[in-house]
């Protein structure tokens, strides 16, 4: 019953809902590289937002690490945020950005793997229980609040162990993308023994590319943010990773002066999928009205997401970046180089971590807010 009244709640007037709280504005609304017309395209507009899967706070699963809590309600809001920009890139590389969830079901066996990765059990790529552990060798235990630099560095290092998607993560060090190291990233040894045939005729595979930035000390400098629209408007866009002190959001585009995001912070049953089966994916869309907010309260601290699935996407990015990023601002959102900096470490390709299977302590305190500019700091491992 409680399942039901859960669905019911989800998909209850999601239409009215989401129409009145859109601003009646002749201003274009972007979402992930699209534009859509507020007023004429409403259709379309709600269709792609709802494809967005959408993962919240759930409860009643496996405790993590055996012991560890069996809800990530109050903690895990940025690690969910983390999911969604992942399972955002991995929709774009297996069915296209132009692919769209139907309510009434038939979806494609690759949306159906997909999900799978992501469900709250341990043997699940993505899931919350992987993500947790795989914290620990961050630094975080496990029920520790997350900013979006540890997410990136988690979701890097479980890509690794997806043959099927064989995703390269790559995330930026000191506001800086090289694009010398993520060559050396999207041909390693590894992957291309292991997945021969995936693309025979290249040696590209997909990227995400996670670029961990702080754009102010307190608050959000006013000068990024035309540079922050602009990334939404990019048809590499995967989303943003960011919010505002102890809530994270995942932004998916803006309209006006303000931010759209998917919110996390809905606590649901954990979802059983029985062997070889599908899930019922109802509560992995947000059929209610996404939200907004100013942009001005953003957190300075966020990790900007974008996916190239082929070579020519990526020199495309490039080509956007230097023209609306690096050309056009006084004072540039991030740096795109050439060669690695040569008064850096020498960058060493992440390879299989050890996985630590327990470590399963939990931190009931979780009011810290974003990293510290010292935490902030990125490791090349």
């Amino acid at each position: 019953m409680e399942a039901v009244l859960a669905k019911y709640e989800n998909q209850i007037n999601v239409f009215s809902e989401f129409l009145e709280d859109l601003p009646d504005t002749d201003e274009p609304v972007w979402v992930l590289g699209e534009c859509y017309n507020a007023k004429t395209g409403k259709t379309e507009l709600l269709s792609d937002v709802h494809s967005r899967l959408w993962f919240t706070y759930r409860k009643k699963f496996s405790p993590i690490g055996g012991t560890g809590p069996s809800s990530d309600a109050g903690w895990g809001c940025m690690l969910r945020c983390g999911q969604m920009i992942l399972a955002q890139a991995l929709v774009c590389s297996q069915l296209g950005r132009a692919w769209r969830w139907r309510a009434e079901g038939g979806q494609p066996e690759k949306y159906h793997r997909i999900l799978h990765c992501f469900l709250d059990r341990k043997d699940s790529c993505y899931s919350i229980h992987q993500m947790a552990q795989m914290g620990v060798g961050e630094g975080k235990s496990v029920g520790e609040w997350y900013g979006p630099n540890t997410v990136a560095q988690v979701l890097k290092k479980l890509a690794l162990f997806d043959d099927w998607n064989s995703l390269a993560v790559y995330v930026s060090m000191d506001n800086t993308v090289v694009i010398e190291d993520i060559s050396t990233v999207l041909r390693t040894l590894d992957w291309a023994t292991t997945c021969p045939h995936s693309q025979s005729h290249s040696d590209w595979r997909p990227l995400l590319l996670v670029i961990p930035l702080r754009m102010g000390i307190n608050h959000i400098n006013p000068v990024y943010i035309q540079a922050l629209k602009e990334c939404f408007k990019m048809p590499q866009s995967c989303g943003v990773l960011g919010g505002k002190p102890n809530l994270a959001y995942y932004f998916i585009g803006f309209v006006g002066e303000e931010l759209i995001y998917l919110d996390p912070h809905t606590t649901q049953s954990a979802v059983e999928a029985e062997a070889g089966s599908g899930v019922d994916d109802q509560s992995y869309h947000c059929l209610r009205s996404p939200r907004r907010m100013k942009i001005t309260n953003l957190d300075p601290s966020v990790a900007l997401g974008f996916f190239c699935k082929s070579e020519d996407d990526f020199d495309s990015w490039c080509n956007l970046v230097q023209q609306e990023i690096q050309m056009k601002r006084n004072l540039r959102m991030f740096e795109l180089v050439e060669n690695h900096p040569p008064h850096w470490p020498p960058f060493v390709p992440p390879t299989k971590p050890e996985v630590q299977t327990t470590g399963a302590e939990f931190i009931e305190s979780t009011d810290k807010l974003f990293e510290s500019e010292e935490e902030f700091e990125i490791l090349n491992v």
